[in-house]
């Protein structure tokens, strides 16, 4: 993160997501390997994920479903207006 900014880049947030990831498997009490081979992605890049944040949208979603986590991404990149609706209803 740069220590002048509070807003984070892009790597902060890959890596941050990586160590929450890495803290969800662990609580699950399942291992790198258990993990990649029930999502049905690599040993390699599941590893490469959290040491680097690094991995394709495809392996996250299906380690976010193995997790229980896929709903979080549904709100990802969604529009403003419909939360705009949404509190005139409230």
């Amino acid at each position: 993160m740069n220590p002048f900014s509070i807003d984070k880049n892009p790597t902060d947030i890959l890596k941050e997501l990586a160590q929450r990831t890495k803290t969800l498997r662990k609580e699950h009490k399942m291992s790198q390997s258990e993990l990649a081979q029930r999502a049905n992605v690599s040993l390699g890049s599941y590893k490469r994920f959290e040491t680097s944040g690094h991995i394709s949208l495809d392996s996250l979603l299906k380690i976010a479903f193995i997790l229980g986590k896929l709903n979080d991404f549904e709100t990802v990149f969604q529009s403003n207006k419909n939360k705009d609706l949404e509190k005139l209803f409230k």
